[in-house]
């Protein structure tokens, strides 16, 4: 297995030049998790410093190594809004290249890419409409592996991939006109009603939860090929357990219990996951009315 020695190791050189190119298309501060094979949270650290990060870098992934921690950072920006394309194929990456600033192979075969944005140029559905276009995930968190650390998952064992740059393009920022000239941008869906969120204390119209199993049971394969698109299942679950009554928050904790990716990713994919599934069950009423 690789380890990290030093600070000119090739490992760390790649993990700096993807923190330098967040921080070039408008970063300022990072949170930091650690997770580990089964995606359980072993640590986490918020808004630190794209200065500070980059000075430890060689000795988180030292540390990360050592102790089998997948190292993920989650980049924050009062100037630029991010939007993270995940589980793309290499035919994907290159189609959204020329508005990425940044794309990563975080195992074989399966790319991500990130498009920065002016902050104030783009909205929440804006997001949603590129990864749709973009045949992205919809489900995709916002925080991503670094560069140069290695991918602990017990399916990778013993042979751990290690997190690549793919593509990088320091300072390029995208506009919403160009990504909609690209033809990356789904089209404006019809407005569904406002989602009616239930709070741990309102009733519900069943105890019962779905059965998260079959839901990964029933999802297709990834883009690997080597499994369930766990993404697709737990965003199946979430829609289930919203149409059978459960409340948008309610689901988003219950779903951080279910899902080892859900807990890799932490709260804020949960919680997007559960507002992309309230937001599907309202437009397929919507279409049954």
């Amino acid at each position: 297995m690789w380890k990290d020695t030093n600070t000119d190791n090739p490992a760390s050189q790649a993990a700096r030049a993807m923190v330098d190119a967040f921080a070039s298309a408008g970063a300022d501060h990072f949170d930091i998790t650690w997770t580990t094979r089964q995606g359980d949270k072993a640590g986490f650290r918020r808004h630190m410093p794209a200065d500070t990060l980059r000075n430890l870098l060689p000795v988180m992934l030292s540390n990360a190594t050592k102790n089998e921690r997948n190292l993920i950072v989650r980049p924050v920006s009062d100037g630029a809004t991010f939007i993270q394309l995940d589980d793309l194929g290499r035919e994907g990456l290159e189609r959204v290249k020329p508005a990425a600033f940044l794309g990563l192979e975080t195992s074989p075969g399966n790319y991500q890419a990130w498009v920065s944005i002016p902050a104030g140029q783009s909205d929440k559905d804006f997001a949603r409409r590129l990864r749709k276009g973009a045949g992205a995930d919809d489900t995709a968190s916002g925080a991503t592996r670094v560069a140069g650390s290695l991918n602990f998952k017990d399916k990778y064992a013993p042979d751990f991939p290690m997190v690549q740059i793919a593509h990088s393009a320091p300072g390029r920022m995208a506009s919403t006109a160009q990504l909609e000239s690209m033809g990356l941008v789904a089209e404006p869906e019809k407005p569904a009603p406002p989602i009616f969120r239930l709070s741990r204390t309102d009733r519900i119209r069943t105890d019962k939860w779905p059965s998260y199993q079959r839901c990964v049971s029933d999802a297709p394969m990834n883009h690997e090929k080597t499994g369930p698109d766990i993404s697709r299942a737990d965003f199946t679950w979430c829609m289930t357990a919203i149409s059978w009554g459960h409340g948008v928050e309610a689901t988003a904790e219950r779903l951080m219990e279910e899902s080892s990716k859900a807990r890799e990713n932490g709260e804020r994919y949960a919680q997007m996951t559960a507002d992309n599934a309230a937001a599907a069950v309202a437009r397929r009423e919507r279409t049954r009315a």
